[in-house]
């Protein structure tokens, strides 16, 4: 049953953002993605901070070993961006500009393949985290599988639009963010048949899960939220990302309720 949680949660992540992104037109993407980055930081935050760093240090590890590897965790995400192997596609978001179409295409003068194979890697690495988490609850793998859904959307749609702009048809960037996409699945399959038997191991997977979203959360989404905004936009991004902090406390209320 795990494996066909893995799977399935993998595998409508991956289906759910790409098929947005290709469904919607590029205004009203821009819209959405605005308030979904400010929502994704607070799932993220949530996530991380609320429910899986807890989770670990509840599991009898020593508290410095599972610190170590959350330092170890940042700084492994930090180097794998420096290196274009995790980056994160959310430069289009629209601010009444159009400045960012700029930093797209000379992303895309590189080809658009680099971004497929950064963000293929980034899909492979979420697979093996959603699949840790459902290893070590089922519980923890929703809550897990509800982060990076709400991170991959405003994700996928950057990376829509970023093949967009390198030429790509409307059909040849779904179908290449699609096949990108099945990473996560190809990464919850062999997070599930190589973590399996290392389960004493989990808690520190754990806090590499979490360190994933708390670097996402600190390094890419929070830069972007922290524009000069007037009072109207400023309010909303203070909503959405308190929804996305009160979404995951509620959920992780619900789960620790007594039945």
């Amino acid at each position: 049953m795990t494996l066909t949680y893995i799977v399935t949660a993998t595998f409508v992540g991956g289906l759910i953002s790409v098929l947005l992104a290709a469904a919607l037109s590029a205004p009203l993407l821009g819209l959405i993605v605005r308030h979904l980055v400010s929502l994704s930081t607070g799932v993220l935050l949530g996530t991380a901070l609320l429910h899986v760093l807890p989770e670990a240090f509840e599991s009898g590890k020593d508290p410095q070993g599972l610190f170590l590897t959350l330092l170890g965790g940042l700084l492994f995400f930090f180097l794998l961006e420096k290196a274009e192997l995790y980056r994160h596609g959310h430069h289009h978001e629209h601010d009444g500009h159009h400045h960012h179409h700029h930093f797209d295409r000379e992303q895309a003068g590189r080809g658009g393949w680099s971004v497929l194979v950064g963000d293929s890697i980034h899909n492979f690495c979420d697979g093996v985290l959603i699949a840790a988490s459902f290893l070590a609850d089922p519980h923890l793998g929703f809550v897990t599988s509800l982060a990076i859904i709400a991170h991959e959307i405003p994700q996928e749609v950057g990376d829509y639009i970023v093949l967009i702009n390198a030429g790509f048809s409307r059909i040849r960037a779904l179908v290449y963010n699609m096949i990108s996409g099945m990473a996560a699945v190809v990464g919850g399959l062999l997070g599930y048949f190589l973590i399996g038997p290392f389960k004493e191991y989990l808690p520190y997977m754990m806090v590499v899960a979490a360190s994933s979203f708390v670097y996402v959360a600190v390094a890419d989404l929070i830069p972007q939220l922290q524009k000069r905004l007037n009072g109207r936009d400023t309010l909303l991004q203070i909503f959405w990302l308190a929804a996305g902090l009160l979404m995951i406390a509620s959920i992780v209320h619900g789960i620790h309720e007594p039945h």
